[in-house]
C-alpha cells in the first residue's frame, strides 16, 4: 500500500463558492420579523454567519444584550434602524454599518411606519441559525416563556442586560 505524500509547498485549491442570490435562503418568519439564511454555519465552518432581517413597522428586533465569543455587524439596507448600543441611541440610514464587538451591550428595533431591511453579520457564527429557530418556535407561542426564552438565549452565545425585561416586544 503506498502512502500519499504531504505536499507542503502548494496549495491544494478547491471550488466551494456560494452564489445566494435575491430571494434565495431559508427563510423563517418569527412573528412579524423575517429572517432569511445567507451564509450559513455549515457553509462557513462556523466562521461566519450572514442574514437578512425585515423589521415591520414599530418592531424590536432584539433587546439589550450582549455576546461573550461573536462580534456582530448590522448593514443597513432599507429604512431606519435603531441602534443601542452601551448607553447610546443610534439612527442607522440605508447604507450605514454598525460594527458591535463582543461585550458590547445592543439591542435594535424598527421606530418608524416603513419597513427595515438590514444584513446581520455574526463572526464566528456560533451555530447562529439554531437560535433563529429556537426563537421561531418561542415567539410563534401564544404565551411566550421568559425561562426557556433566556435558556434559548445562554445557549447561543446571547445575554440579556436585563432579564426582567428581555423579551421582544413593545410594552
Amino acid at each position: 500500500m503506498e502512502a500519499i505524500k504531504t505536499n507542503y509547498f502548494e496549495d491544494q485549491l478547491e471550488d466551494n463558492a456560494s452564489i445566494i442570490r435575491p430571494n434565495e435562503g431559508e427563510t423563517l418568519e418569527l412573528n412579524t420579523i423575517a429572517i432569511t439564511f445567507k451564509v450559513t454555519s455549515e457553509m462557513s465552518n462556523d466562521q461566519l454567519g450572514v442574514y437578512e432581517i425585515s423589521l415591520p413597522p414599530m418592531c424590536i428586533g432584539a433587546k439589550l444584550h450582549y455576546h461573550r465569543f461573536m462580534d456582530e455587524t448590522f448593514v443597513v439596507n432599507q429604512g431606519i434602524l435603531t441602534i443601542e448600543a452601551a448607553d447610546k441611541v443610534y439612527e442607522a440610514k440605508p447604507g450605514t454599518v454598525v460594527y458591535v464587538p463582543r461585550f458590547t451591550p445592543h439591542g435594535f428595533k424598527n421606530d418608524t411606519d416603513e419597513m427595515v431591511k438590514l444584513t446581520l453579520i455574526f463572526n464566528p457564527s456560533q451555530k447562529r441559525e439554531g437560535f433563529f429557530r429556537g426563537l421561531h418556535e418561542t415567539l410563534n407561542e401564544v404565551l411566550i416563556n421568559p425561562e426557556k426564552y433566556l435558556q434559548l438565549y445562554n445557549k447561543y452565545d446571547s445575554f440579556p442586560v436585563n432579564t426582567s425585561n428581555m423579551i421582544p416586544i413593545r410594552e
